[in-house]
């Protein structure tokens, strides 16, 4: 694997890494199974796509209101599941449904590609701390390109940025009772809490962020298609699973880095294996089994303990 090849798979790690951490909100903390994410990823590239590439607001205006794009997406899911008791699945799907029209309308066709040489928060950060004239001769020397190193640092830094105001939140009075509703609904209703405005309150905190890290995905891969957000929730649970699988930390704040570097990793791996010759088809495919073998590892590890404890008790 070459050095460029592996800085770009940090970089749509990181990237990915705030999806990521979006599900984990609704999949780990709400235990709610929401497959939102698969339209609201595309939602938060399509609103930035289009405010950005008409000019109609700056990059980081345009991905701010992506992310609020997004909190209205789980907001749909929540009012689907709470107000008109539609099972989570079923409601996630329905919103998922509903946001392909949606996207369609934002995006006033099938895809936006970026004009060389808009202005980008990659551009940006590229033109504030001048990679592309550091980078130049090592960059040569080695293959790196600057367009990963620019994506790394704004991932570094949207990744910083989420990860505080989620740990800030969920040390917060009402981040626990989010944090309970998911363990124990029953207690939390004994309580008097309203356990339907947590999770409204949580797919809404979710969708933001896989909205956000669709508008990041856009301005660094350069366009935004309305399929894009196929197989986001697969991805999304991969680099959840991958990152507790291997870290296994339940902290509820470092649970946030183990995401993200599990995010990062799975990337690694993808990257690895097209780079064996697999054919880019495949990758939905793979990252099926990725997430199989990633669901499956504390039964295999839990049997691989239990054949080791056996001969002492024998």
């Amino acid at each position: 694997m070459s050095v460029n090849m592996l800085l770009g798979a940090v970089s749509q790690g990181l990237l990915w890494g705030v999806m990521a951490m979006g599900v984990w909100i609704t999949y780990r903390v709400l235990n709610y199974a929401d497959l939102t994410a698969e339209g609201s990823f595309t939602l938060g590239a399509a609103v930035a796509a289009r405010l950005i590439t008409s000019g109609t607001f700056d990059p980081l205006t345009s991905t701010l209101i992506a992310m609020a794009a997004g909190v209205m997406a789980g907001m749909m899911t929540g009012f689907l599941h709470t107000v008109l008791g539609v099972p989570p699945l079923l409601s996630g799907i329905l919103s998922m449904t509903g946001l392909y029209s949606i996207n369609l309308r934002v995006m006033g066709m099938a895809n936006i590609p970026l004009v060389r040489g808009t202005e980008t928060l990659m551009t940006r950060v590229g033109d504030f701390f001048g990679t592309e004239a550091l980078i130049s001769g090592a960059g040569n020397l080695f293959g790196i390109g600057y367009r990963n190193v620019n994506a790394i640092i704004v991932g570094l830094i949207f990744v910083g940025v989420v990860i505080l105001l989620l740990k800030l939140f969920f040390n917060t009075e009402i981040g626990y009772v989010l944090r309970a509703t998911g363990d124990n609904e029953a207690m939390v209703k004994a309580q008097g809490v309203s356990t339907k405005k947590m999770k409204l309150l949580g797919l809404m905190l979710g969708n933001a962020c896989v909205a956000l890290s669709g508008a990041l995905v856009f301005q660094f891969q350069g366009f935004a298609d309305i399929g894009m957000g196929v197989g986001t929730i697969v991805i999304g649970l991969a680099s959840v699973i991958i990152g507790e699988v291997i870290f296994n930390d339940k902290n509820s704040h470092r649970a946030l880095i183990a995401v993200v570097l599990g995010s990062i990793l799975y990337r690694i791996i993808i990257a690895f294996v097209l780079g064996r010759g697999i054919h880019p088809n495949d990758f939905r495919l793979i990252s099926a089994m990725m997430l199989a073998l990633a669901l499956s590892m504390p039964l295999i590890r839990e049997k691989l303990n239990l054949k080791k404890l056996l001969p002492g008790r024998g």
